[in-house]
């Protein structure tokens, strides 16, 4: 069973000291994107899987420009990993559950 809780949704307020320790994983979306709600249930997935691992959170880049803008966020779904406060890669769009799992695991190697 999937704890919808371990994604956290953030806003500016709470970026910096969510992203500052750790490896976190960043799920740029928008409630009017079909792709980005597609995804929602696989990043669920994915955050109950690595838990310990990776923090997840998302961040709605309608209520959140100004976050959307400092990454360079054009197309949504858009995922940024951080580790320790520091972007480390960025990418956009749908993906499957194995490919997901492939780039998180290198990441966290």
């Amino acid at each position: 069973m999937v704890d919808k809780d371990k994604v956290t949704e953030l806003s500016k307020s709470g970026f910096e000291s969510f992203t500052k320790d750790g490896n976190v994983l960043i799920d740029f979306f928008a409630e009017w994107c079909m792709p980005c709600l597609m995804m929602g249930p696989l990043i669920d997935e994915l955050s109950d899987k690595f838990k310990g691992k990776i923090k997840f959170a998302k961040i709605n880049i309608d209520d959140n420009p100004e976050l959307a803008s400092k990454f360079n966020v054009s197309s949504i779904p858009n995922f940024v990993l951080f580790k320790n406060g520091k972007k480390i890669e960025q990418f956009v769009g749908s993906m499957s559950t194995e490919e997901f799992e492939e780039r998180l695991n290198k990441f966290i190697k």
